[in-house]
């Protein structure tokens, strides 16, 4: 079993009301990164995030309306990844996620993360970069990219489109990235059919809006014109080592997954909560379809991402810490949902709660061997709605010392 760390970055009141300025966010970060490299993480794992949240809040459509500060301060990954490969010796950088939707799109991310690796290589460091991206968790980051209806029937069909419009931007990454020279020409065309939509009703809706601006009968798909309009380009730099790239996709779409697969090995991401019979499923479908320049695929390639609210603090019984540990989870899962819906959802506490790893070390390191395969990659959230950073680090500790020898013993016994 392999474990990794994920950084949220998150600038968001706690549960004791506190927000800390952006400068003591990313002291907390540098920290807890450090820290995370000496007890030896693999991967750590950066939320990417694009514009602010708090102001969406006054936009017509708003996304998450309640949520108070900001939703992620990392901004910028490839400058962020460089100073953390900088303070670190051998934990590796990891993108959870860029969206190539936003920040000028595929094309400009594309030349940021080759850029990125070259430099990188430059410091004579081999650890890798990996990078996970995806359409954006939220719409209002791509908007302004022009990443939204562009009239009456694409408004109808949005949901299943912006699906789409991801494939096409992960074609034209990934094929820059793999050195090609393109066009928008080279590039799948869109089309939106009856097997793009959930529904009947759905469909016809999409249908009856076309209808409206184009004669047309008994259609049983549309083409899209493209998103991104381009002659020949490539990126540069044309000479770097591509081995230092690990790229990620953050969807849970079998289409993208396999899609992806067919231009480059891309490992995808998945979490905690995903039912495990989306999980066995995703790894066959992997197994099947992964790019056979990435080898034959591995368990540990889909990272998974988990809660961890651990108590081992001194002074307290093994039960005052399950207790206490309880406690600190339901605290910060009640004031994930009030931030992200406005109201506390006692059932989505509780589910989050059942799927979160929760308790002193020795009851964690059960709930892992009873959730997780012995061959997964965990991805272990300790700064969810927590900004005391020493508090972290301590969690942090316990975590790698205590709960992970406990796993890998208890592990050796069952083989």
């Amino acid at each position: 079993m392999k474990h990794d760390i994920f950084f949220s970055i998150s600038q968001t009141p706690d549960v004791n009301n506190i927000t800390p300025s952006e400068q003591e966010m990313f002291e907390n970060y540098f920290q807890q990164l450090r820290h995370a490299d000496k007890l030896g993480f693999g991967v750590g794992w950066i939320a990417q995030a694009h514009l602010s949240t708090e102001t969406q809040k006054q936009n017509s459509a708003p996304v998450v309306p309640h949520w108070q500060g900001e939703v992620g301060l990392c901004t910028d990954f490839p400058q962020l990844a460089m100073e953390s490969f900088r303070q670190t010796s051998n934990i590796e950088i990891g993108s959870a996620v860029i969206s190539i939707l936003a920040s000028g799109g595929p094309i400009a991310q594309a030349e940021r993360i080759a850029n990125t690796v070259q430099f990188l290589s430059m410091h004579g460091d081999q650890r890798k970069l990996y990078v996970g991206f995806s359409a954006g968790r939220f719409e209002f980051m791509a908007r302004p990219y022009g990443i939204k209806p562009r009239n009456p029937w694409e408004q109808a069909g949005w949901k299943p489109l912006r699906g789409l419009i991801f494939l096409e931007a992960s074609e034209i990454f990934l094929r820059l990235l793999n050195g090609e020279t393109i066009s928008s020409k080279d590039i799948r065309e869109t089309k939106l059919s009856r097997n793009n939509f959930r529904s009947d009703e759905e469909w016809e809706m999409f249908i009856a809006e076309y209808r409206k601006a184009n004669s047309a009968e008994n259609i049983d798909e549309v083409k899209i014109p493209a998103r991104y309009n381009f002659e020949e380009i490539s990126i540069i730099p044309k000479q770097w080592n591509r081995r230092q790239l690990q790229l990620i996709a953050g969807t849970h779409d079998p289409v993208a997954q396999i899609f992806v697969n067919t231009i480059s090995p891309v490992r995808v991401f998945n979490l905690s909560i995903t039912s495990p019979e989306i999980i066995d499923q995703t790894h066959q479908r992997m197994r099947e379809n992964y790019h056979p320049e990435g080898g034959e695929w591995l368990r540990s390639y889909m990272p998974r991402t988990s809660f961890v609210f651990i108590n081992d603090e001194p002074g307290l019984t093994t039960e005052e810490q399950s207790q206490a540990a309880a406690l600190e989870g339901k605290q910060a899962l009640q004031a994930y949902w009030n931030a992200l819906e406005g109201t506390i959802d006692p059932d989505k506490v509780a589910k989050a709660a059942n799927n979160a790893l929760i308790g002193n070390p020795a009851e964690i390191a059960e709930q892992i061997i009873e959730r997780f395969h012995p061959a997964d990659t965990i991805m272990a959230w300790f700064d969810f709605f927590n900004h005391d950073s020493d508090r972290v680090c301590r969690n942090m500790t316990a975590y790698m010392t205590k709960v992970v020898p406990m796993v890998e013993k208890m592990l050796e016994d069952v083989a």
